[in-house]
């Protein structure tokens, strides 16, 4: 029978491939890829997460944070290669050079796009776009690990790849900036915030797209000293994502209200940082790089189906359909006060 989850012309040699992390939104579709490829599998976390671990797969149990810990769960083991999808600061990255140096033929360290210039000068970005976000301190962090890591690549041989994803989803990941209480706004027929003029463009790319060219790149010589941008081709306008997710929700004509970035930004210290670091901007990738190493990588998952699998996924899941108050307290405000031209 032939597996569904795996093209009838991959033919790959079995890797040992450790994952640090291994269920979030992208490394658990990287997990079931590379299980259902075949590949000798180990995840390593603290085992607190509610995605499933696939069929197969081995788990070892320790807090990546505790290096005796981690040293004691793989016991002098060696990998192929090691993927680590939690290491976000410099300090956290030193720690994982000291612990997987001269244990793998390649570490994978797991960026942001939105270290990507802020705001971009020129479209399409690409791995030769430099790293500079005056705006997040998560991406400033995510430029410092990698500036780490690559002077251990050049001084060390330590066998770097870097992974730059841009906003990549699941099922249980609402795009919008309010999550599920945007949908409740949309269902309640209550007008919904868009920040800026809902124009920028903006990547979308479902975890099980991004998990195709992911694990072609593991244990690959070639990707090692290198980095790459992993994203859909697919670009939208903001004011398009928030339609498709009406319309998922059964609302044909939601009030979408643009509020300027800068201000949503000025009345929410946890809002501004994302937004005026990255989702302000438009953002466009060339995948030309990634292609070249995985030839037969191609995002076929629109957005417009993911927002209905997102959207018919919380239906189901009523427990999760959680409001946030002070949301919609900041969407009343801001887009009352847009309506009246304030």
């Amino acid at each position: 029978m032939v597996n569904p989850l795996v093209p009838e012309a991959d033919t790959v040699a079995p890797k040992s491939i450790l994952f640090i992390g291994g269920t979030g939104v992208i490394s658990a579709a990287a997990a079931q890829r590379a299980a259902a490829l075949g590949h000798r599998l180990t995840i390593l976390n603290r085992g607190r997460s509610t995605r499933p671990v696939p069929e197969g797969v081995e788990t070892l149990s320790a807090d990546v944070r505790d290096a005796s810990a981690v040293r004691e769960a793989l016991a002098g083991r060696e990998f192929d290669a090691v993927a680590d999808f939690i290491t976000y600061t410099p300090d956290q990255a030193k720690a994982s050079l000291d612990l997987f140096a001269g244990r793998t033929g390649q570490y994978v360290f797991i960026s942001s796009a939105s270290a990507y210039q802020k705001p971009p000068t020129r479209l399409p970005i690409r791995e030769s776009t430099p790293l500079k976000n005056p705006f997040w301190q998560y991406s400033r962090d995510k430029i410092a690990c990698e500036e780490l890591l690559f002077q251990a690549y050049r001084e060390q041989d330590f066998p770097l790849t870097v992974i730059r994803p841009s906003h990549t989803y699941d099922r249980t990941k609402i795009a919008m900036v309010g999550g599920w209480t945007d949908i409740h706004r949309m269902r309640a027929g209550l007008p919904v915030m868009v920040h800026g003029d809902g124009t920028s463009l903006w990547t979308l790319t479902h975890s099980k797209d991004f998990a195709k060219a992911f694990v072609g790149l593991l244990g690959r010589p070639q990707a090692v000293g290198e980095s790459y941008t992993i994203t859909s081709d697919e670009y939208l306008p903001w004011n398009q994502i928030y339609q498709l997710f009406a319309r998922a929700a059964g609302v044909p004509e939601p009030e979408l209200v643009h509020v300027a970035s800068e201000t949503i930004a000025a009345h929410s210290e946890e809002l501004g940082p994302n937004l005026l670091g990255d989702r302000s901007h438009s953002v466009i990738f060339d995948n030309t790089k990634i292609k070249s190493l995985v030839p037969d990588y191609c995002a076929t998952i629109p957005f417009a189906d993911g927002a209905r699998e997102i959207v018919d996924w919380y239906d189901h899941n009523p427990d999760l359909q959680v409001v946030d108050q002070t949301f919609m307290d900041l969407s009343d405000r801001l887009t009352g006060w847009a309506r009246d031209g304030a």
